[in-house]
């Protein structure tokens, strides 16, 4: 079976974020053909127009990994039921200048953690819309809000719950079986 690289962005910059815990953890428990990179983007500015005929350096790199990956696995928290502002500049800056929408046509999901009741499902629902709009095959099913509590990774960074990680196990499984149908379907043109 192929290898795929997926490139994985988390969605909160905090240097103690529970959904880069999570990322860690479903790496993992992740199949073999799937290897992970994550996307890093602390470093770019606040996205305006005025930058579009002069990329900071920082906006090209990022670009570039979104474009070397395969699919791309986001894990996010929800700030004020959506995604936070720096998953949303990161992605602005993906998708400009106009015609050089970096995630045309790359597989992606969506997963994250809260320790909230609803998990992260409303703020998945806008970055499902956001990435519908710049042409990104999503995977739909299975959806994943893991509810957050003390003890759901363990000290080594594992799943501790044996249930939530043969969950993520199927996830990821899906996910693998997804990133092969789109791009069967849909190579990529690189």
């Amino acid at each position: 079976m192929r290898t795929y690289n997926v490139g994985y962005l988390i969605g909160s910059l905090a240097r103690g974020s529970i959904n880069r815990k999570l990322a860690n953890a479903m790496i993992r428990l992740a199949p073999p053909p799937l290897r992970f990179t994550e996307i890093g983007y602390a470093d770019l500015p606040l996205y305006s127009y005025d930058y579009d005929g002069n990329f900071p350096e920082a906006a090209h790199r990022f670009k570039r990994s979104i474009e070397s990956s395969d699919a791309i696995l986001i894990v996010t928290p929800e700030y004020n039921r959506s995604i936070p502002g720096c998953l949303k500049n990161a992605i602005d800056w993906a998708s400009r200048p106009s015609g050089s929408n970096s995630f045309r046509h790359i597989p992606s999901g969506v997963i994250g953690t809260s320790p909230g009741a609803i998990g992260t499902a409303v703020g998945q629902q806008h970055l499902r819309s956001i990435l519908g709009f710049l042409n990104s095959p999503q995977m739909n099913s299975p959806e994943a809000y893991i509810r957050y509590h003390d003890g759901l990774i363990d000290a080594n960074g594992d799943i501790a719950d044996e249930s939530t990680a043969a969950f993520l196990r199927r996830y990821l499984d899906e996910f693998l079986l997804f990133i092969t149908r789109v791009l069967t379907v849909l190579p990529r043109e690189r």
